[in-house]
């Protein structure tokens, strides 16, 4: 898998999780998925995504956008 959609699916997994603890453990949940969709937000003007340059250094497959 390449970095774009390794960082697409952890991205996805972190958002599900977080709805998920929202309804199950306590509302503040919330501010992850709010964290998660800022990020992506940023990350698709600047090209700045810290998991994408963590992966980069482990020497996985680089993607259109990362």
């Amino acid at each position: 898998m390449s970095i774009d959609r390794i960082v697409m699916a952890f991205a996805g997994f972190v958002i599900l999780a977080s709805l998920a603890l929202t309804q199950l453990h306590h509302p503040n949940w919330w501010w992850l998925t709010a964290f998660v969709g800022a990020n992506l937000f940023q990350a698709s003007f600047t090209g700045f995504c810290p998991l994408a340059t963590i992966l980069k250094k482990m020497g996985k497959r680089s993607g259109a956008a990362f």
